[in-house]
């Protein structure tokens, strides 16, 4: 059996509760991603051209800078990672994290939530934060209320 890990980034909580609830239904451990700088309401706000969120976006290669630097990603086989989709793809700070660790040999499966859009060219947009050997895969959006039966059955698939 693999060791999974739960990491997520979660800005008003919403992807928080889905990845307590898949953490629990895969009986996987659960890490959570924050920015050194926590985002408000403000730096949210996505129809300010101006605002943190739509400035981090709009540039590809802007990478927020992390909390911390001890994620225990190397001791798992198997990373469910998880963030709100922003802009048809994932915060930039996901490449922060990407991009912070070594992934060889590991596979990632995306999950996200979503206010109305789908992963768009959300792997793509990530594959190059990680290592060649590392299997990054699109997931499932998981938004609304899940149950552990539904969110089980779909691990069972990934892992």
């Amino acid at each position: 059996m693999s060791k999974t890990l739960v990491a997520y980034f979660s800005a008003s909580g919403t992807t928080a509760q889905v990845a307590k609830e898949l953490a629990q239904a895969a009986g996987a451990d659960l890490y959570e991603i924050k920015p050194a700088v926590p985002y408000t309401k403000a730096d949210l706000n996505w129809m300010d051209k101006s605002s943190r969120s739509s400035v981090e976006m709009k540039d590809k290669s802007s990478r927020p800078a992390l909390a911390d630097a001890d994620a225990p990603v190397a001791a798992y086989d198997t990373i469910l990672l998880g963030f709100p989709i922003w802009w048809y793809v994932a915060p930039t700070i996901i490449n922060s994290f990407l991009e912070r660790y070594d992934f060889s040999g590991k596979k990632i499966v995306l999950f996200a939530t979503s206010g109305g859009s789908g992963f768009g060219q959300t792997v793509a947009g990530l594959k190059p934060s990680v290592a060649a050997d590392a299997d990054i895969v699109e997931g499932k959006l998981l938004n609304g209320r899940q149950t552990a039966e539904s969110l089980k059955a779909w691990v069972e698939t990934v892992l």
